[in-house]
Order: C-alpha cells, then structure tokens, then sequence
C-alpha cells in the first residue's frame, strides 16, 4: 500500500519510505515547476505566483488542484 498526495500540483507516492513523483518514478528532491503557473518555487521555498506575504504563517495557491489557502499568524 502507499500514500499518496501532490507537490506543486504533481501527484506523488509515498512507497517503501520514500517519496517519488507518479509519472516517472523520479525522487520528490528534484524540484519542479507548479503545473499551473509554470514558476518554480522561490528562494525561501514560497510559491513564486504568491511570494512573501507579510504576518502569513503558510500559504498555498492550489497549484490547480485544490483552492488557494493562506494561515494567517494569530498574534494574541
């Protein structure tokens, strides 16, 4: 059995304790490009179609997958 789940929108396998990407069996450490804007990830590891944005603890734009999200930082 295996897990399975997406990377900027590429869907990926959690087999024998690795991750590989579905298509060609390639390790998830090979980056690729979001296959919705084309743009691979920045420097800082954010979705090039967001960038930063300030007071967000995480953000996603869905990659053409699933909604965009964005998790605000809860300063109490």
């Amino acid at each position: 059995m295996s897990i399975t789940a997406y990377k900027r929108g590429h869907h990926i396998k959690y087999t024998n304790g690795q991750w590989f990407y579905s298509d060609n069996g390639d390790s998830i450490l090979i980056e690729r490009s979001c296959i919705k804007c084309n743009k691979m990830p920045t420097q800082e590891g954010h979705d090039a179609c967001l960038g930063h944005i300030l007071n967000v603890k995480s953000a996603c734009c869905g990659h053409g997958i699933e909604p965009p999200i964005i998790m605000e930082n809860n300063y109490e």
